[in-house]
């Protein structure tokens, strides 16, 4: 069977495993087993076996674990209301008022969580009401979390970008600072659409008077907000100055997010063990994935997949900019259906060659593939974050779906900003001190 078909016969057989309902690690285990069994390949347990244990014993996959509990410490503290109650007095004056208030503690929340879904759950559960109570559109409030959520996928620490450079081999250190200023793009962005908005569309705002917000109440504010800014500061920065590893970034973050949990009042026994339940769940989830992914890359080495594909776009002679644009269709249509640390494993081995075969930077690349994954988390039918927020208001997903559309232009946006500016993803990590 020549590469081609077995090629086809692969991803139809992916297709099928996944529409049945079969968990995404055991598909791509399924799927590599069968290429080898096709290929007359019956070493299918030994290559198992060697790709599994290469696959899950990386020393960076400890910051995985480690990131995700911070993240499931800090979800079940008071940190959504502090940052409600902190940010609020600052934002009264501003064009779309309390608006701003979704985008950027959503901004703040997805620095410590590193999820998109907890950051849109997180701080959905407290904004949503509020601008509802004080007579905010609606649409505009659901708009203004689906897009801001996304950003728990880039901003740093990124569970995704940790899955990236794991599976790409580029430093997760450098992922984590090239994420940075492309995350603050996307607020500046986000909050500069929705001052324009409200300023066209003054009926859909509260028509009461702003609140005057005294020097003592903003003293307060920053109270609030100082513990989980400082946290934030703190494991970014000890990885930009070369002070820790991401890894040890990571287990400091765990401390500090105790420590916070602790100070709030809310770091009860019950918490404790459902935050450590919460992260071996996710962290097994995706170790799992990466062992399947792993397995199924050396399968489709042997087959010899990836560097046909290589060849193959090598003879199309496709420039960058033309071979991106296929590449942003593959993944917004992979990202309908699967979560986003599923498309990146899944495509990482297919797509690294003819990536570098083009010249493309792979620390660019990991923040080029996060922007789109984010793009398709709220894509209909299966965007995750439009699942979450439909759950959060009852609406229906279309609505939402709609309500979400100008932020995923946004986004769109954003891709372009970073492929005619690349600086804008590779400048802090050249000047980051290595360790």
């Amino acid at each position: 069977m020549d590469v081609s078909t077995l090629s086809v016969v692969l991803a139809f057989s992916m297709l099928l495993m996944l529409g049945a309902g079969l968990w995404v690690s055991l598909a791509l285990v399924g799927v590599g087993a069968l290429g080898l069994y096709i290929t007359g390949n019956e070493q299918v347990g030994l290559l198992f076996a060697t790709s599994s244990w290469g696959g899950s014993t990386s020393w960076s996959l400890t910051a995985l674990p480690m990131f995700i509990w911070m993240g499931e410490l800090l979800f079940r503290t008071r940190l959504s209301k502090d940052l409600f109650e902190g940010l609020a007095p600052f934002l009264n004056h501003a064009p779309g008022k309390l608006f701003h208030v979704n985008i950027l503690s959503c901004g703040i929340f997805a620095a410590v969580s590193g999820s998109s879904a907890a950051t849109a759950a997180t701080i959905g559960r407290m904004t949503l009401p509020e601008l509802k109570k004080q007579g905010y559109s609606d649409k505009m409030a659901v708009g203004t979390l689906a897009g801001s959520g996304t950003l728990g996928l880039l901003i740093p620490p990124s569970i995704i970008l940790i899955v990236y450079g794991v599976a790409a081999e580029v430093s997760i250190g450098r992922l984590f600072i090239a994420g940075a200023l492309p995350g603050l793009m996307l607020v500046a962005l986000f909050m500069s659409y929705t001052a324009i908005w409200s300023l066209m569309n003054k009926n859909e705002l509260p028509q009461t008077a702003s609140i005057k917000s005294s020097w003592g109440d903003k003293a307060q504010a920053l109270k609030k907000l100082l513990p989980i800014v400082s946290l934030i500061l703190f494991v970014l920065g000890s990885i930009y100055g070369g002070l820790t590893t991401p890894t040890e970034a990571a287990a400091l973050g765990v401390f500090g997010a105790i420590v916070l949990a602790k100070m709030t009042g809310t770091l009860s026994v019950d918490n404790f063990f459902a935050s450590l339940l919460g992260a071996v769940k996710s962290a097994c989830m995706i170790g799992l994935i990466l062992v399947g992914a792993h397995f199924l890359t050396l399968a489709m080495g042997f087959l010899g997949i990836p560097k046909a594909l290589a060849e193959w776009i090598a003879a199309l002679t496709l420039s960058p900019f033309e071979l991106l644009f296929y590449l942003t269709l593959l993944f917004v249509v992979l990202g309908c259906f699967l979560d986003g640390i599923s498309v990146v494993v899944l495509t990482v081995a297919v797509v690294l060659p003819m990536v570098q075969q083009a010249g493309i930077d792979l620390l660019w690349f990991g923040i080029f593939i996060v922007l789109v994954v984010e793009m398709s988390q709220i894509t209909p039918p299966v965007g995750f974050n439009l699942f979450v927020i439909q759950s959060l208001t009852g609406k229906s997903i279309l609505y939402v779906a709609r309500a979400s559309l100008p932020f995923f232009f946004l986004i769109v946006l954003g891709l372009v900003l970073i492929t005619l500016f690349p600086e804008i993803v590779t400048y802090l990590p050249t000047t980051m001190i290595q360790r």
